[in-house]
């Protein structure tokens, strides 16, 4: 008698449908868990909104193409040989703005990949940028607040946005990013993307390595200065979703470079930077780029509420051979993504088409709001059962993972050794060309100057402090653009 490999809801065969993951055999539940999370919350919905981040979005179809071997590295099987080709949805989106809201807003973006693999749907939710503004999951919710409507006003605040920043020194990274002008790319075909997490590969002798994943354009670089991008919020503020549905009506298709940098699992351990911390980088001279394929994207939507709006996208759904690791904004979205489409879209928002996998999906969830898949009809809606025939494949089964610790704790994230917020951040701004530098400057200075109220003065002391640590040049240009005269104890240390 065949058998059917029992699976997630996005078609991922998974072995382990008994037992949770834990820290040693009587240690706590891990959040990581994913199968956990999915059996346990669908559970909660089975008796049956615009998103609240990345809600303007645009997206394309297209084909992932395998240019070069990483088969030493992972078992995926989407990698598995030069060549092969494996269909793919990639969505753009702008992070703080509403539905009807500017595509030219001084934003990150966000770059959101769904490859419909045969193993289930890998998903590499990422954004144009390495890092990120917070590296604990806790404060995502507060970071995005700050991006939004102010309560009392209901108008967005530079007054929060660079409260919360001052506050938080490890967003250094990223706010320099955003205040350069890959704050405002030109389009979306036109700017890189990245998986910005650290990831695990599994190959087929079970060793684990961690990855990051760069998706660089082959069109080229191109981003709007400031006053280009305010021009152009005037004029159209679709300017992105035209730019990409024109160009691909038109045949001229985008294509983007998947790389990735690898590094030993045992590297992990004794590397200088913490190879977790969302506001890092792993410096190019010590880990590489190395190809693997490129995509291209060739067919628009036919509908964009079917197919854009509707897609569903979590960094949970990873494939055999792909893996997490303990980056804690990773492992934090590991829930809230798949919850938040589970509020927004449904218990069962992977079977709508744009989510479904197109291979086998077999498990034993049942019920719940919008079920259009038949239910399972008359088979058995509990495991292990006498009746059918779905098992765990056992040789889906990942390598146990060594922990450093099994001391449970609320760790600072900014403890020594981990509270660099200054260097990378004064590196990217002394790569830049002069040019880059007096639009960042000018940016910043722009940005700022927004800053009103009654603690004005020391948010901007706050803030300015930050880009002194980070490099004295810039710090100085700052406090000149806000007409700020400089403290002499503000430079002690620097």
């Amino acid at each position: 008698m065949s058998h059917n490999k029992l699976t997630t809801a996005s078609g991922r065969p998974y072995a382990e449908n008994e037992n949770s993951q834990t820290a040693g055999p009587r240690g706590p539940v891990l959040l990581q868990d994913y199968i956990l999370h999915e059996k346990m919350a669908h559970f909660n919905r089975e008796r049956i909104p615009e998103r609240v981040v990345h809600a303007k979005g645009s997206a394309a179809f297209g084909t992932f193409t395998v240019t070069h071997d990483i088969t030493k590295y992972t078992r995926a099987k989407i990698f598995s040989e030069v060549g092969k080709q494996t269909g793919m949805l990639l969505r753009f989106s702008t992070v703080g703005g509403e539905k009807g809201s500017a595509d030219t807003e001084r934003d990150p973006r966000g770059f959101a990949l769904k490859f419909y693999t045969e193993d289930g749907n890998w998903d590499l939710v990422g954004n144009n940028t390495p890092v990120f503004f917070v590296k604990d999951p806790k404060k995502f919710g507060d970071f995005i607040h700050t991006q939004k409507r102010d309560p009392k006003t209901n108008m967005k605040s530079p007054t929060m946005m660079w409260d919360f920043w001052s506050l938080n020194p490890e967003s250094l990274h990223q706010v320099m990013i955003l205040m350069s002008d890959r704050g405002t790319p030109y389009g979306y075909r036109h700017m890189h993307g990245f998986g910005s997490h650290t990831f695990s590969f599994i190959n087929a002798n079970n060793e684990r390595f961690y990855v990051k994943f760069h998706i660089l354009t082959q069109q080229g670089i191109k981003n709007f200065t400031d006053a280009e991008a305010a021009d152009m919020k005037s004029k159209d503020l679709d300017f992105a979703q035209r730019d990409l549905f024109e160009n691909i009506e038109q045949g001229n298709f985008p294509k983007w470079s998947m790389k990735i940098q690898v590094m030993p699992e045992a590297e992990a351990k004794t590397y200088h930077i913490n190879p977790f911390d969302l506001t890092k980088v792993w410096p190019h001279a010590d880990y590489p780029l190395i190809e693997v394929g490129e995509f291209e994207l060739n067919r628009n939507p036919d509908n964009y509420f079917a197919e854009v709006e509707q897609a569903a996208f979590a960094p949970a759904h990873v494939v055999d051979g792909i893996g997490y690791s303990p980056d804690k904004m990773l492992q934090g979205r590991l829930l809230s993504y798949p919850d938040a489409h589970r509020y927004r879209l449904g218990a069962n928002y992977e079977q709508i088409p744009v989510n479904r996998c197109p291979f086998a999906v077999n498990n034993y969830q049942r019920d719940g709001q919008m079920r259009i898949d038949g239910n399972g009809g008359s088979s058995p809606n509990y495991f292990p059962n006498s009746f059918d025939t779905i098992e765990a494949d056992q040789s889906y089964k990942e390598p146990a993972w060594e922990l450093e610790s099994l001391t449970a704790d609320w760790y600072d994230r900014n403890a020594p050794g981990e509270n660099d917020h200054y260097t990378q951040p004064g590196n990217l701004f002394r790569l830049m060309d002069a040019e880059a530098k007096k639009n960042t400057i000018n940016n910043i200075i722009g940005a700022m100057s927004g800053i009103a109220g009654p603690k004005r003065e020391e948010i901007i002391n706050r803030q300015l402090c930050h880009w002194f640590r980070a490099d004295i040049s810039l710090g100085m240009a700052i406090a000149q653009g806000l007409q700020i005269s400089i403290d002499p104890n503000m430079m002690k240390g620097h």
